[in-house]
């Protein structure tokens, strides 16, 4: 299943992907309206999974609306806690940071975690707002984002990816002035509404190995990122393993894996996102974030 939440006649509702429509159950009365959100679905656990997916199969025509009649919002627009995010995860990124730093090229042995705000995403197409009193240097960075289904401890990296719900694309937006500024990642990494997820949550029965995803990114149609998420120094599954070693994992926690090489910071001279600019993420087989930056507004 492809999931996501979605606008509809001024409301905000669970969709599911259908082709050109998308399904939205709670406009059946047939749909329990406790599930009326994707958090909610994923806490729900598997039966109501497979509820769901059941229920699209069969789906009254009253639930089939065109997507075009839709505006799809981020899958989870307020996570219970702050995202959870890789540094250095790619040994090209890693490399590129280090030179454009001054610093020697050292590739992580160990997973460079921390996190981002909750009050950082935003949807798949929405405007990206950019203060230049806050920030001068908005860096775009293409991410694999991964979604857990299950309350886990203590897992072992073989039995990991059995808690993973699904899949997403997440623009790991960075504010490079203050992350350099600050001397760590968090106040950089979550300007508000800066940090675009979706267009979907792509179940992982879908994916099967979320090590072979070819991810991109584009600055005005320009391509600026092409990888694979097989160049991943630590894999989705040694990530949750070791996550869980030191926290509870749970349903709709959301994990971004990391970006790979061709940056704006890194690159000669550095580039940066401005008003106007359109920045792209795509992930196969998941879909594509397209934001337009726009200067903010005077308060």
């Amino acid at each position: 299943m492809r999931v996501g939440q979605a606008t509809y006649n001024g409301a905000s509702f669970l969709a599911v992907s259908s082709g050109d429509d998308a399904i939205l159950p709670a406009l059946s009365d047939y749909w329990d309206r406790r599930f009326s959100t994707c958090q909610s679905i994923i806490e729900a656990g598997s039966d109501v999974w497979r509820r769901l997916a059941e229920f699209c199969v069969a789906a009254p025509p009253e639930c089939r609306v065109p997507m075009r009649n839709l505006r799809l919002g981020a899958p989870i627009p307020r996570p219970h806690k702050n995202i959870i995010c890789l540094g250095w995860n790619y040994a090209d990124h890693a490399q590129e940071s280090a030179q454009a730093t001054g610093k020697k090229v050292e590739v992580p042995e160990h997973p460079v975690i921390f996190t981002k705000a909750v009050t950082a995403l935003t949807g798949p197409v929405d405007d990206i707002e950019v203060d230049s009193a806050v920030t001068t240097q908005l860096d775009w960075e293409v991410e694999l984002g991964v979604v857990i289904g299950a309350r886990i401890k203590s897992v072992d990296e073989q039995a990991a990816l059995d808690s993973v719900f699904g899949y997403t694309v997440i623009n790991d937006t960075s504010a490079r002035d203050l992350q350099f500024r600050h001397k760590q990642f968090f106040v950089g990494k979550s300007l508000d509404r800066a940090s675009p997820m979706g267009p979907w949550i792509v179940t992982a029965d879908e994916i099967g190995d979320p090590q072979q995803l070819e991810l991109r990114s584009w600055v005005n149609e320009t391509l600026k990122q092409s990888s694979s998420t097989r160049h991943q120094i630590f894999s989705v599954a040694k990530v949750i393993s070791v996550l869980s070693q030191v926290m509870t994992l749970e349903p709709g926690d959301i994990i971004a894996t990391g970006t790979p090489s061709g940056v704006g910071f890194a690159r000669t001279p550095p580039e940066f996102l401005t008003p106007g600019d359109v920045v792209e993420c795509e992930i196969e087989r998941i879909g594509r974030l397209r934001n337009r930056i726009v200067a903010a507004r005077s308060r």
